[in-house]
């Protein structure tokens, strides 16, 4: 368990001006980022957007469409691109080759991060002559991959000081040139203590100060508890992407072993992905199609709307055979921020989060046996719902505060700007 945020003045941005780097945006599923930027922006910086790519979506958090209308979406080669390559290797030739050379030898044997260097170059060299022309002053990146290479080429080419946030699978499933990154951002995030001890495991001794554990964050006063009736049927919500990594398939033979014991359960998946079909089709095998429900795509507020409603919030993660794992899923701490008891897999930074017994229950990953009985226990006992929902939000209020782990990041921000 993470301990108490301190109280502190809140930093003074005047005169910071941030961008933010991510894979896609506005990515449905990726609303830390989007509550992290405009709590930063609240605070007081300037924040500009700078996605690799631009996600194609019908359904748009309402948070994000003002920063969707002023987001730098750049093209992957255009006439002002190369004018953008032109004047680097005109006016700065030695970091402009030399940026390169670095990021595609350090992404070499890797061909997902070799490949994906090569494709977001040409966008990333004009997105350092934009930055650097509006007066950036720290270019900040979610996720260790693409985004951070492209920090890193941006600090080459430009001297603006970098950083990243390292979450979950960008960390487990290929380090290529991650010690070249950490070794030149100014400071790095790992959102969990356990992302921390892997990247110095990975990078080896890094110096003081270079590594600070700062937790994703949720507003809990956008949460608030309600009063649930005990009407008999435990309603069990599970929200994230359908893939294999979220680990629905174990949470429908959960309720599968429920109903077989007469257990009345209901349970809701929200989200859309690539196992949705096959997750439909085990539901129907165990004859339990109508206690399974497919939300879908869902915008935050509607996410909010059906955890509110549950009676449990389930996050059965499980680490894949490709090596991608969670990081802490902010959907916990939404759920517990509304007193809604969680049961969740013990994995990575998922403990610093939910202590077993005190404000959830934790159970191993995998495991559909442990995870029909966590439920089964919180379908029996009104109490231990109670219970736990009540410790789970104040958990939240203490070290998962959105505005506190906003600041204290943000007071980084000062620091590389200075």
């Amino acid at each position: 368990m993470s301990a108490p945020s301190t109280e502190l003045s809140p930093p003074d941005l005047s005169g910071v001006r941030v961008a933010y780097v991510m894979s896609r945006f506005p990515k449905l599923t990726e609303t830390f980022i989007l509550l992290e930027m405009t709590a930063v922006e609240r605070l007081g910086a300037d924040v500009e957007v700078y996605p690799l790519l631009r996600e194609r979506t019908s359904v748009v958090h309402p948070e994000a469409e003002s920063l969707v209308e002023r987001a730098h979406f750049i093209p992957f080669i255009s006439l002002a691109v190369v004018r953008s390559h032109l004047h680097f290797l005109r006016h700065r030739r030695r970091a402009y080759l030399g940026g390169l050379w670095a990021l595609l030898a350090g992404t070499w044997g890797s061909a997902n991060f070799f490949v994906g260097a090569l494709g977001i170059i040409p966008k990333v060299v004009h997105a350092a002559r934009l930055m650097e022309a509006d007066g950036v002053t720290h270019v900040h990146c979610h996720f260790a991959t693409h985004p951070a290479a492209a920090g890193f080429l941006v600090h080459r080419l430009t001297g603006i000081p970098f950083s990243f946030t390292v979450h979950g699978s960008d960390l487990h499933v290929d380090r290529h040139m991650l010690p070249q990154k950490v070794e030149e951002a100014a400071f790095v995030v790992p959102i969990s203590a356990y992302n921390r001890a892997v990247i110095e495991a990975e990078c080896g001794p890094v110096p003081d100060g270079r590594l600070e554990v700062i937790h994703c964050g949720v507003d809990p006063d956008a949460f608030a508890p309600v009063d649930r009736d005990d009407h008999g049927t435990l309603t069990v919500v599970c929200v994230g992407t359908l893939h294999e990594v979220k680990g629905q398939t174990h949470l429908i033979e959960a309720c599968r072993l429920l109903v077989a014991e007469d257990v009345d359960v209901a349970c809701v998946l929200v989200g859309t992905g690539p196992d949705r079909d096959d997750l439909a089709a085990q539901a129907e095998e165990a004859g339990i199609a109508d206690r399974v429900r497919f939300a879908g795509r869902l915008t935050s507020v509607e996410v909010a709307a059906e955890v509110g409603r549950a009676d449990v919030l389930a996050a059965p993660s499980v680490p894949t055979a490709g090596g991608k794992r969670e990081g802490i899923p902010v959907v916990l701490m939404e759920a517990m921020s509304s007193g809604v008891p969680v049961v969740a897999s013990r994995l990575s930074g998922i403990p610093e989060l939910v202590e077993d017994g005190r404000d959830g229950l934790l159970v191993p990953p995998g495991d559909a046996v442990a995870l029909a009985d966590a439920l089964r226990r919180l379908h029996e006992d009104a109490d231990l719902r109670r219970r736990l929902g009540a410790n789970g939000r104040a958990t939240v209020r203490e070290s998962f505060d959105l505005a506190t782990n906003a600041a204290q990041l943000a007071r980084r921000f000062t620091g590389a700007a200075s």
